[in-house]
């Protein structure tokens, strides 16, 4: 039986390696290896190609000049959004809001939704292995507005306790916003089970204003598989451009549209407004409407390529690939001594943590750089979890379908090098 990893025949991985210029960089005098893609992921060409011809040939602000350069890219910028659109299935056009990335999302609908909808004495659920943008933004508003915050807990090996989170959801729950892949552990959280149990919560508002809504943290899932709003339910759904091969600074709302039609602007500004006088304002129709200033507008240009670079390879193609490079590693590392994995999820994204007795994460990633393999260290920005295992922080790495089995022999050899030199 061929493994995940064989299915590589499907696509050209050579090819996309090339696609990819910075692969055939040298750091320390070494073959670059990138295992930090969950961090941000690398840019292939057409992407650069995409910013490179919007300064030399493109540049012009959008929405409100009646000049040519000014109506072509605003049809371009426009273009992006419909494209986003359709990969994510959503309903409306207007439905997708462009904002700087995952963590401006969930802001902006802890910010705006929170002011209307949340009130003293509700409840809110995040789980324990949010990242913390995914956090602070909740708690936030909690300390604003005396507002409750409950925390699903995990199991040792990094999978949601759904049976505790049923018995959090009552009627004062406003708000249950969860990950859909950890960034730490990989985890690949049931969020359409997670949407069903609180839609069962509250059958009777299901499709009005008034019940609890869900907002999915995409920011780890969108660069691994398909996402399909409408079928999974969701409320709200963000991702940042950076991780999905697409631009820095740039990031996707969804909401649907009867909430954002509902939420009042997040902030004030050009663009965002039908008339301004002294005495009243009235504000533009979705999208704009939470679109102040002047967008990133290469960055939404530059995210439609990227989406459309992985729709061509295809999401299934990339998913059954990456899963064949996660259970190689897995196999390949586990056999370390000394070496455990933190986090053991049946269904787990191309994410392997990990801890080595006796040794300091950083320490491990500096040898490992010398190496020219690239890997991140430290508590990812999940104290939390990191509180739930008792460990300082890991060393995780990240894997694209732009690495290779040779890689993770490389990675492997690396940490036993480092291991022997640390101790």
């Amino acid at each position: 039986m061929k493994t995940a990893v064989e299915h590589k025949m499907k696509f050209d991985q050579a090819k996309i390696r090339s696609d990819f210029p910075i692969l055939s960089r040298e750091v320390n005098n070494k073959p670059l290896i990138y295992f930090d893609s969950a961090a941000t992921a690398q840019k292939p060409q057409v992407v650069i190609d995409a910013l490179k011809k919007y300064y030399e040939y493109d540049n012009a602000n959008i929405h409100r000049g009646v000049h040519r350069l000014s109506q072509d890219i605003t049809i371009e910028y426009e273009a992006a959004r419909v494209t986003i659109q359709k990969h994510l299935n959503a309903e409306f056009v207007h439905e997708i809001i462009f904002t700087k990335g995952t963590t401006e999302s969930i802001s902006l609908v802890a910010a705006s939704f929170g002011k209307k909808f949340i009130k003293a004495g509700d409840e809110i659920i995040v789980s324990e292995m949010e990242h913390h943008s995914n956090i602070l933004p909740w708690q936030l508003l909690c300390e604003e507005k005396g507002v409750t915050l409950k925390v699903i807990p995990i199991n040792d090996k990094g999978e949601l306790i759904l049976e505790e989170f049923k018995k959090m959801l009552n009627s004062k729950t406003k708000m249950v916003a969860v990950t859909h892949v950890s960034n730490t552990l990989g985890t690949i959280n049931p969020v359409k089970e997670i949407v069903r149990l609180v839609r069962e919560m509250n059958p009777s508002q299901r499709g009005g204003l008034g019940g609890a809504c869900i907002l999915i943290d995409g920011a780890q899932a969108v660069p691994h598989m398909n996402v399909d709003v409408q079928g999974l339910d969701c409320d709200f759904y963000c991702f940042s451009g950076h991780k999905v091969y697409g631009p820095t600074g740039v990031g996707i709302l969804y909401g649907k549209e009867k909430w954002l039609n509902d939420m009042p602007p997040y902030q004030g500004g050009g663009g965002t407004i039908k008339t301004v006088t002294f005495a009243k304002t009235t504000y533009a129709d979705l999208p704009l409407k939470f679109e102040a200033g002047t967008p990133h507008i290469e960055g939404g240009v530059g995210l439609a390529v990227a989406i459309n670079y992985i729709d061509n390879i295809g999401l299934d193609n990339i998913a059954a690939y990456e899963h064949g490079l996660l259970e190689y590693a897995t196999e390949r590392l586990m056999h370390i001594s000394g070496l455990r994995i933190i986090g053991n999820a049946k269904s787990k994204a191309s994410v392997i943590s990990f801890v080595i007795d006796g040794l300091h994460p950083l320490d491990i990633g500096t040898i490992l750089d010398k190496q020219g393999i690239a890997v991140r260290t430290g508590h990812h920005c999940t104290q939390p979890l990191m509180e739930h295992y008792g460990i300082p922080g890991t060393i995780r790495a990240s894997f694209a379908f732009y690495n290779t089995k040779e890689e993770i022999d490389k990675l492997a050899e690396g940490i036993e090098k480092a291991i022997k030199m640390l101790k």
